[in-house]
């Protein structure tokens, strides 16, 4: 990421001895973040499950855990004045069949770990008049096919979000980010069951999400959504506005996508792949 870049968000000044925690510090964005804040001269700590130099380590599924890796972090840093999420999984899931545990791990983490982590940061960010900067995603707007777990944490968390910002708003700033797609470790489960998104979207890079969450970090008063990029802008803005006709493009090319055979021999998509061939024959949702 260009240096020049980094100094344009507002200079090393805007984050010199701000303390933060990061959410997945050991992933693609989080630790890709953590390097941006140190460079900004924040003093900034890690939570994840996996151990790394500089990261807390911590389950966020884990009430306990939360409790104790948010004070060790603190107590790290001397004080904390803005959280940020990234910690989250992707699974991929049939949404007529019943919740099963990636179900349930994607609620867990991706939706209570942000409420737990919260929820242990909150006293110390009310004192500081922090900033709490929450990532969601596209797809809690575009909805796609077997991302049903995800979509429903995902879109769930932007209304925690929504309600941190309107019970305690008045003392700290709450933002909600929107990556598009991103080719990073999270799509691995998608990339192995066949219904990856590779090639289908147009992808984003982790410096366009890691730019937006510092520079929602960064800004004088705290900016309610942003995109990571125009694309993205313009996408979160159709799925707001427009959600119908989002919709109906979005089942148009997957209909395309079935008769082109994309998702020929993939056992997740068997099901799908019937019924909108029968619907491009004809059916109900031609």
């Amino acid at each position: 990421m260009p240096r020049e870049n980094l100094r344009s968000l507002s200079g090393r000044s805007a984050f010199a001895g701000r303390a933060v925690i990061v959410t997945g510090g050991a992933g693609a964005f989080g630790s890709a973040t953590l390097r941006v804040l140190r460079f900004l001269g924040a003093d900034a700590v890690g939570v994840d499950c996996v151990s790394a130099p500089g990261i807390v380590t911590c389950d966020v599924t884990d009430d306990e855990q939360v409790r104790a890796a948010v004070a060790d972090a603190s107590k790290r840093l001397g004080r904390l004045d803005t959280l940020i999420h990234y910690a989250g999984v992707g699974p991929v899931v049939d949404v007529g069949q019943p919740a099963d545990t990636e179900v349930r791990e994607a609620l867990e983490v991706n939706l209570m770990g942000t409420w737990r982590v919260t929820a242990a940061a909150l006293p110390a960010l009310l004192e500081a008049r922090g900033r709490v900067i929450v990532t969601a995603s596209l797809l809690a707007g575009v909805t796609m096919p077997f991302s049903a777990a995800y979509t429903i944490s995902k879109r769930a968390v932007t209304a925690y979000a929504d309600v941190l910002r309107m019970e305690y708003g008045t003392h700290i700033g709450v933002t909600t980010v929107y990556p598009g797609y991103v080719r990073s470790a999270i799509h691995d489960r998608s990339r192995a069951a066949g219904v990856g998104l590779d090639g289908l979207v147009r992808a984003e890079s982790v410096r366009d999400t890691v730019l937006t969450v510092v520079r929602a970090a960064a800004a004088r008063r705290a900016p309610r959504d942003v995109a990571s990029t125009p694309a993205g802008t313009a996408a979160f803005r159709l799925a707001r506005h427009a959600p119908g006709l989002v919709d109906r493009a979005v089942a148009a090319r997957m209909r395309r996508l079935v008769r082109g055979q994309m998702f020929d021999g993939t056992e997740l998509a068997a099901g799908f792949s019937e019924r909108n061939g029968a619907a491009g024959a004809g059916g109900a949702n031609a």
